[in-house]
C-alpha cells in the first residue's frame, strides 16, 4: 500500500500534471483500491467542511496586504528609509535587501510577494552601486523567504491546520528564529564582502547620514504599525489570527487611502493577484484534505509511522534522515504543496520520535525556505529573475547558495538549543507545553 502510494505520486508528478490533479488522483485510486467504501462521494462535504475553515480566511487577507503594500508605494519608501542606516557596513544596499525583506515580511506573510516587492525596488540599484550580481540577487531571493519565517505567515496558518497545532504558538516560536535567520545572512554578506572587497565597489557616502536616517523614520512606522497591529492584537487576546488579518487588512487599506493611491486601478490590481494565488492554495488545500482522508481511513498514516519507527534508528538520525529528505524534495515540489501534501504524514512520526510539533513547524517551514532557492524548482529565484528579466538565471543558482548554508546553520541551531523556538511559546502560554 506504501509503495503504491509513493509510486502513484510519483507518476503523476513525473507527468508535469498540476499538483492539486496529483493529489486528488492518487486519493481517488487508494480509495477505489483499498477502501471499503468508496470515499470520492464524500469528496463535496470534504471540499466544503474544510474550505470554510474559519483560521484559513485569514490566508486571502494576508495575500492582499502583501498586494496592496506592493502596488501603493509603501515598499518604495521603506527601502529609502532603510538605506541610509546600512550606507557604511560593507556590503551597503545588500544589507538592505534583507533588512527590508525582514521588515515587510512581518506584514505580508507571503515569501513571493516579499520577494516580488523588493526585488522590484531594489534592483534598479544593482549595477549603478557597483554591486556583484549574483550576491545583490541571491540577497534578494533568500530575503524574501523570510516572509513564511517571521510572523504573520501564511504557511504556518496552513501548516497549523494540518498539524492541528495552534497558530499562536507557531507565530511565537518563529519571531528568533526568523530575526536570527536575518541576522545570519547579513553576516554571511559581511564576510564575503570582507573576503572579497571586490564584490562591492561602491564607495561609502560622505557627510553626515544622520539627517537622512531621521528623515526616513517615519517611512518606517506603516510597516511596524501594521506589525503591531496583526501580531499584537493575537497576543494581547483582543483577536484571533482570522480577525488580525481582518485588522491588518482595513489599516493597510486606510494607509493605501492616507498616501493617496487608493485608486480604482491599483484595488483591481490587488484583487487579481489575491484570487489568483489564494485560488491555487485552495484548491491544493482541498485535495490534499481528501487524500488525507483516503490515506487515515485505510490505515496509509500509521503503516508509514510504524514503518519509519520500526526501523528503530536513534530520534537524531531519525531527523537527519527527515531533513535530508525534504532538502532534495524541495528540489523538486512547490512549497504550500510539499506542505500539505506530507504535513499529515510527516508530523506523527516527528511526534513518535519525542519532538515537539510546534518546534518541528519552525524546523518545517526553514526546509520551506531553501526549497524556495534551490535549483531547479525554487520559486524566489524565478520571481527575482522576472523582476530582472534580463541576465542568466544562473547568477542567482549562484547567489542563492552561501544563504542556504545559512539556514541549514539555523536548523543546527535549532537542534542544538531547541529554547530558540519554544522559549517564546512557553512563556506566552505555559500550557502548550512546547
Amino acid at each position: 500500500m506504501i509503495k503504491t502510494a509513493v509510486l502513484l505520486l510519483l507518476i503523476c508528478l513525473g507527468l508535469s500534471l498540476p499538483v492539486a490533479a496529483v493529489l486528488a488522483i492518487t486519493g481517488y485510486i487508494l480509495s477505489e483500491n483499498y477502501a471499503f467504501l468508496p470515499m470520492a462521494r464524500a469528496s463535496g462535504e470534504l471540499a466544503w467542511s474544510h474550505s470554510n475553515d474559519f483560521i484559513l480566511i485569514a490566508a486571502p487577507m494576508f495575500i492582499m496586504m502583501g498586494e496592496l503594500m506592493h502596488r501603493s508605494g509603501i515598499s518604495q519608501r521603506l527601502f529609502s528609509a532603510l538605506a541610509p542606516w546600512f550606507a557604511r557596513v560593507p556590503g551597503q544596499l545588500i544589507h538592505t535587501n534583507i533588512a527590508s525583506s525582514a521588515v515587510f515580511a512581518a506584514t505580508s506573510g507571503s515569501s513571493l510577494a516579499t520577494a516580488a516587492t523588493i526585488g522590484t525596488v531594489a534592483i534598479p540599484n544593482m549595477d549603478s552601486g557597483g554591486y556583484n550580481r549574483p550576491l545583490f540577487l541571491g540577497s534578494i531571493a533568500a530575503g524574501g523567504t523570510l516572509g513564511i519565517l517571521i510572523p504573520p505567515s501564511i504557511n504556518m496558518i496552513i501548516y497549523a491546520v494540518l498539524s492541528e497545532t495552534s497558530v499562536r504558538d507557531l507565530y511565537a516560536a518563529g519571531f528568533i528564529p526568523g530575526f536570527l535567520l536575518a541576522m545570519l545572512f547579513s553576516g554571511i554578506v559581511l564576510v564575503a564582502v570582507l573576503w572579497r572587497p571586490s564584490l562591492v565597489t561602491a564607495s561609502p557616502p560622505k557627510g553626515s547620514l544622520w539627517p537622512a536616517r531621521l528623515a526616513g523614520l517615519p517611512h518606517l512606522v506603516p510597516p511596524l504599525g501594521l506589525f503591531i497591529i496583526v501580531v499584537g492584537s493575537i497576543y494581547l487576546g483582543v483577536a484571533t489570527p482570522t480577525e488580525a488579518a481582518a485588522l491588518g487588512l482595513m489599516a493597510t487599506l486606510g494607509l493605501v487611502a492616507a498616501n493617496g493611491r487608493l485608486r480604482l486601478s491599483v484595488l483591481l490590481s490587488a484583487f487579481e493577484g489575491t484570487v489568483r494565488t489564494t485560488c491555487m492554495i485552495m484548491l491544493i488545500i482541498i485535495a490534499a484534505f481528501f487524500l488525507n482522508f483516503v490515506m487515515v481511513s485505510i490505515g496509509l498514516v500509521t503503516a508509514i509511522t510504524d514503518t519509519v519507527l520500526s526501523l528503530d534508528w536513534p530520534p537524531l538520525a531519525m531527523l537527519i534522515a527527515i531533513i535530508v529528505f525534504y532538502l532534495v524534495l524541495g528540489c523538486f515540489m512547490e512549497t504550500i504543496s510539499m506542505t500539505i501534501a506530507t504535513t499529515p504524514i510527516i508530523v506523527p512520526v516527528i511526534e513518535g520520535l519525542g519532538y515537539s510539533p510546534i518546534w518541528w513547524g519552525i524546523v518545517f517551514v526553514i526546509l520551506i525556505e531553501a526549497a524556495l532557492i534551490t535549483p531547479p524548482v525554487g520559486m524566489n529565484l524565478y520571481i527575482v529573475q522576472g523582476v530582472r528579466q534580463k541576465g542568466p538565471i544562473t547568477d542567482l543558482f549562484k547567489g542563492a547558495a552561501p544563504f542556504l548554508v545559512a539556514m541549514l546553520v539555523l536548523i543546527v541551531l535549532l537542534i542544538a538549543v531547541p529554547e530558540l523556538a519554544l522559549w517564546l511559546p512557553e512563556i506566552i502560554n505555559p500550557k502548550s507545553g512546547g
